[in-house]
């Protein structure tokens, strides 16, 4: 028989065993109970990243195995738009859930400071609208929206919304790390500092002093954004995951670009094994992003979307194009396809099924009242996004929304001021220049080789009052005569 002191130190015996085993489980791994907090939210966005830049979009050249079988596991999106075909404006859009043109930010920050002092282009039929160039901090951004119902909010890599005094810490984020006004580094290897274009101006990346030779700059962007999310413990987070690839400099990493370049063919329309190489680091950090959801034990209790800020840059960089939309039209800054359509992925845990496409048309300002429908945030302002949670349920489901609209009233290497809008298969072009306009059907012509303006032109006429009306609606700026 075993005496009550024996009892007492077997039963202390057996506490301390217990204790310890706790607390190795924790450490190895082993599934913690699922909590009833929130879920988190992950929104990753790469810059300048085309449509048909993702295998899974079509690109022959680049190789996407982690998006790729992520999007095996979620929602794709067929006919996904940025809100503009520039940086800064989209990024705009993403924070507040309205358009460019309502918030009168319609270029990126350095264009948009730039045309509040403009210098006269005799070469240039008209003269650009004066643009915000900082998100005003009356207008309520999805991190304050996710800060106030308790999450703890960060930003990793670009931010390009706004000077100091309008960062991310003063937009709703609890962490800004490497969040500026520029929108592209000197360069993608560490230090990440040193001249950048034309005037050689002096640019860093805050925050990532303490690196090593050769170390990567998506690397280390995703090093920073795994950190935050372990040390959030059982506080749910908001993490806005912004890399700076794939924009210029198109520098990849050595390995990589010797591999593209021996797979480079002829015929292939993705011809720059150095942009290849960004690709493939981007998809190799998104990899690593999902398998530490995974190792968190995390992955069902977090939302996942992944998208880009606008299509892809066409044009030279070190005299090589850096890449190929095709088969859409054009490219960044521009209103064709090739300019605003990018691709989207969304995996939501208990809404989204894996293996699922959508063609429904969706924008970046939609993505805000989701959330907030979503997770039960409080919106009292009157958004330009909508709710697309049907779609998220239903991929097969129809938005009772049947026009998209676009506006960039400023000159780009792609275009001339130009607005334009999308009404189910139509879409209509009107540039400000010569005051023409373009019409397209996109079912038919998805590259928008044939316009049908003259062959159809009570449509035309029907679809340019709409959208003269909806850029009254909005305030739309509009540019001006020389003169």
């Amino acid at each position: 028989m075993i005496r009550p002191a024996m009892s007492q130190l077997i039963s202390l015996f057996c506490l301390i065993f217990l204790f310890c085993w706790s607390i190795t489980s924790a450490a190895e791994g082993v599934p913690r109970p699922k909590s009833q907090r929130p879920p988190n939210v992950i929104v990753v966005l790469a810059d300048d990243l085309g449509g048909s830049d993702l295998a899974c979009y079509g690109s022959d050249l680049h190789e996407t195995p982690n998006l790729d079988k992520f999007a095996q596991g979620a929602l794709k999106f067929r006919c996904a738009y940025a809100s503009a075909p520039i940086c800064s404006p989209t990024r705009a859009s993403l924070m507040t859930g309205k358009h460019p043109a309502r918030l009168h930010m319609t270029i990126w920050y350095e264009g948009a400071k730039s045309s509040q002092n403009p210098v006269p282009d005799p070469k240039k039929k008209l003269v650009p609208p004066a643009a915000v160039s900082d998100l005003p901090l009356s207008e309520v951004t999805i991190a304050e929206r996710l800060r106030d119902a308790g999450y703890l909010t960060a930003l990793v890599g670009k931010w390009h919304l706004g000077d100091a005094a309008h960062y991310p810490e003063t937009q709703g984020f609890d962490v800004n790390v490497g969040g500026t006004f520029w929108g592209a580094p000197a360069t993608h290897f560490f230090p990440y500092r040193g001249a950048f274009g034309r005037d050689a101006e002096y640019r860093y990346v805050p925050h990532l002093e303490l690196g090593k030779p050769g170390e990567y700059l998506t690397d280390r962007l995703t090093d920073e954004a795994i950190r935050i999310m372990e040390a959030a413990g059982d506080r749910p987070f908001f993490l806005y995951l912004a890399y700076h690839a794939v924009h210029t400099p198109v520098e990849g990493k050595p390995e990589h670009v010797e591999h593209f370049r021996q797979k480079m063919r002829p015929e292939y329309h993705h011809q720059n094994p150095d942009f290849a190489a960004m690709v493939y680091s981007m998809d190799e950090n998104v990899g690593r992003l999902l398998r530490k959801l995974d190792d968190l034990h995390l992955a069902d209790d977090t939302i996942v979307l992944f998208t880009s800020d606008n299509g892809g840059f066409v044009n030279e960089f070190d005299g090589r194009q850096v890449t190929s939309n095709f088969p859409l039209r054009s490219g960044k800054g521009s209103l064709y396809e090739g300019g605003i359509r990018v691709p989207l992925i969304v995996r939501w845990p208990g809404v989204t099924r894996g293996g699922t496409e959508c063609s429904e048309p969706v924008v970046t300002a939609d993505f805000v009242p989701t959330l907030a429908a979503g997770l039960g945030l409080n919106v009292k302002e009157t958004l330009d996004g909508i709710d697309i949670a049907s779609l998220l349920a239903d991929p097969s489901a129809k938005l009772a929304r049947d026009s998209l609209y676009f506006h960039y009233p400023h000159y780009y290497q792609t275009t001339t001021p130009v607005s334009a809008m999308r009404q189910r298969e139509w879409k209509l072009l009107h540039y400000f220049e010569d005051d023409r306009c373009e019409l397209y059907n996109l079912e038919e012509d998805p590259g928008e080789s044939r316009d049908l303006s003259a062959a159809q032109p009570q449509r035309t006429e029907s679809m340019l009052q709409q959208l003269q009306k909806w850029r009254s609606e909005v305030g739309a700026q509009i540019p001006t005569r020389r003169g």
